[in-house]
């Protein structure tokens, strides 16, 4: 079994930055693959970025320029880096992650990770 807690959360102004951590524990974390979620309000669960096995990373387009998702194995933990936020990035940000080796297609599907974390509330400012 897998868990997963994010932090980093927060309250910040428009053009703000926050780095959001996502620590595992329970089975072995490295080289799996990991992505970033965000859900706001009355919509869908919307993917942000991704990290497969081998390191490859993947963006929705809306946040490649300012958002990068990286790994430190060693300490089992992922990160969202958002730079230049935007009020519309106003969610609930949620780490997930997946047994399975998949490619960018399926890695920006909700429904392909195998587990999830709490959340964590990101607020933009205007």
């Amino acid at each position: 079994q897998v868990q997963l807690v994010e932090s980093g959360g927060g309250l910040v102004q428009a053009g703000g930055s926050l780095r959001l951590s996502c620590a595992a524990s329970g089975r072995p974390f490295s080289n799996r693959a990991m992505g970033w979620f965000r859900q706001a309000p009355g919509k869908e669960r919307e993917f942000q970025a991704a990290i497969s096995m081998s390191g490859n990373t993947y963006y929705a387009d809306s946040v490649k320029a300012r958002f990068t998702i990286s790994r430190d194995s060693s300490k089992n933990t992922v990160y969202l880096q958002m730079n230049s936020l935007e009020p519309e990035d106003t969610a609930d940000y949620y780490c997930a992650a997946t047994d399975q080796s998949l490619g960018s297609f399926w890695l920006r599907q909700a429904g392909n990770y195998d587990y999830w974390g709490q959340g964590t509330q990101v607020t933009v400012s205007s």
